[in-house]
């Protein structure tokens, strides 16, 4: 009997939500025209460009103080952060939750229609990793998601059901999954944790029908290749440069943008000195064949754990008359960049926080370090902490203000040198000792997108790993360590709503949507996903 009960709650939790919602049918077409069906959300970053701008208008400026919650779901799972990212398509959000858990939800009532979870072993490696999952890809009739144990798998988007499994790499060596994959044109793209623990990085592609692997970029030279040299005469003992972030696309172009995890051993660079390439940084790969077109590095010779996996996020600006494409990025080690997507070459860089461990950056925006700013047995204090300017959460791209918003993080710490290479799965690689006071916080920070110059900045308690959210109704949205939901005004950063969640650690990338006519915001904070709307 309990067997039936159960049965009949599925059916009566499917049948809750009109049939003909469930049959998706997300076209590559349709995918890459996102914008013009602003109330979905087909992706991680809202388009192919990663903006996170919504055309939505209904909440706007003069509106948004009267928001309120409409609707919590509070997931059954581990007490992990919730990184996710939803995904909603004609009504139907996708969310993930750890630790490798896809659930499918009504958008406009927040009631669970399926779910699905990885068969975990009882072991998982994932040292450096979090335990966490930041979302799923739609491409037609099918979900996608990656797991904790190095799985991507394919599932039926009405249903639930696992169309096919196939197994990326050995978690027993240090493999994790816990990104969104990007799909395209018939193909899955993916990348993977463990760089803190000596992993070789890699990018894949596989084919969205059948889960064959298509090609593989490996982040880091075999060797004997090229770039090996930057890795000094012995390599062993050494590796990193993950790819857990998701990466950005253009379709004109056919080209990914995916950034690259640091070096490992994180804190301690006496065996692999020289750039080591192509760790911390941007490749530009050719989305059919797999061949690394050209990379920009931003933190060479990494000893601070700065990875590079904040997200691309893509524009065109006339520069000088001529129509150009460029994108910009936030990155860990305190500065920003906007590089030519065409060529990779360097256009300007400035710190966007406090930065302690580099004159500046040359006129290839390669950084000039300042002595004294390796780590020392003792600890040598260096601004940004391990965790960086900013982190993994996503900023966002208002092409009415032209601003980049991002949520900055205002802390140092001591960084202590670990062991010369890296041992697994015994792993010791030193680490920081993250500075806590009252000289301390967090900002969201608006940022001219050509020149990275301040436009203004609203100042949180802590530093916080939060996404923004920038919207057509002249708004951007943010969270906090503390669990607070907020807007402020995209051009000035007046504070103009406010809602205590009650939770921590609001890391799920906000995002926005619409279901017939009425438009919702949807973040989580601690262990529940809160919906709203207005009146």
């Amino acid at each position: 009997m309990k067997a039936l009960r159960c049965a009949l709650v599925c059916v009566v939790s499917v049948l809750s939500v009109p049939m003909r919602s469930l049959a998706q049918d997300v076209s590559y077409e349709r995918l890459l025209h996102a914008d013009d069906t602003p109330q979905d959300w087909l992706m991680y970053g809202g388009d192919y460009q990663s903006q996170r701008f919504s055309g939505l208008t209904q909440v706007n400026r003069k509106n948004v103080r009267s928001l309120k919650p409409v609707w919590m779901y509070q997931p059954d799972h581990p007490l992990q952060p919730m990184e996710t990212s939803p995904v909603v398509v004609n009504g139907i959000m996708y969310i993930t939750v750890p630790l490798s858990t896809v659930i499918a939800l009504d958008a406009r009532l927040g009631t669970k229609i399926w779910s699905w979870s990885a068969k975990l072993p009882e072991k998982i490696y994932t040292v450096g990793v979090h335990r966490s999952n930041r979302g799923v890809a739609v491409l037609g009739d099918t979900v996608y998601a990656e797991t904790l144990d190095a799985h991507l798998v394919a599932l039926d988007a009405t249903t639930g059901a696992v169309k096919w499994n196939v197994h990326v790499d050995d978690n027993n060596l240090g493999y994790a999954m816990t990104g969104a994959p990007r799909v395209l044109n018939g193909k899955v793209i993916v990348g993977v944790s463990g760089g803190d623990v000596g992993i070789r990085g890699f990018v894949d592609a596989y084919d969205a029908k059948t889960g064959r692997r298509l090609w593989r970029l490996w982040t880091i030279p075999s060797p004997g290749e090229p770039g090996s040299e930057t890795w000094g005469k012995d390599m062993s003992g050494t590796g990193g440069a993950g790819t857990w972030g998701t990466g950005s696309y253009d379709p004109e172009l056919n080209l990914l943008y995916w950034t690259t995890g640091n070096p490992a051993p994180d804190y301690n660079g006496h065996n692999r000195e020289g750039d080591n390439l192509y760790s911390d940084s941007l490749l530009a790969i050719d989305a059919d064949t797999g061949k690394m077109k050209w990379y920009f590095q931003f933190t060479p010779h990494d000893t601070h754990d700065w990875d590079a996996i904040q997200v691309p996020v893509l524009f065109d600006q006339t520069v000088g008359g001529k129509p150009r494409k460029l994108l910009a990025l936030a990155n860990r080690n305190g500065f920003y960049y906007v590089l030519d997507r065409v060529t990779g070459e360097y256009v300007a860089g400035v710190p966007f926080v406090k930065q302690t461990w580099a004159k500046g950056l040359d006129d290839k925006g390669r950084p000039i370090v300042l002595p004294n700013t390796e780590p020392t047995p003792k600890g040598q204090l260096v601004y940004p902490d391990g965790h960086g300017g900013t982190n993994w959460n996503s900023p966002s791209y208002s092409p009415q203000t032209k601003l980049f918003y991002v949520s900055a993080r205002e802390i140092g710490a001591y960084t202590v040198e670990g062991q010369p290479k890296v041992h697994f799965p015994d792993f010791g690689g030193g680490g920081r000792i993250t500075l806590t006071g009252d000289d301390a916080y967090g900002a969201i920070r608006a940022l001219d997108v050509m020149t990275g110059k301040l436009q203004w900045e609203y100042r949180m308690l802590a530093p916080a790993e939060a996404s923004t959210l920038a919207t057509a109704g002249g708004l951007v949205f943010a969270g906090s360590n503390e669990g607070n939901f907020f807007a402020l005004d995209a051009a000035s950063g007046k504070l103009l709503w406010e809602f205590t969640v009650g939770g921590t650690n609001s890391e799920s990338n906000l995002i926005t949507y619409a279901v017939d006519g009425k438009q919702y915001l949807i973040g989580a904070s601690g262990n529940c996903f809160v919906a709203f709307a207005l009146p």
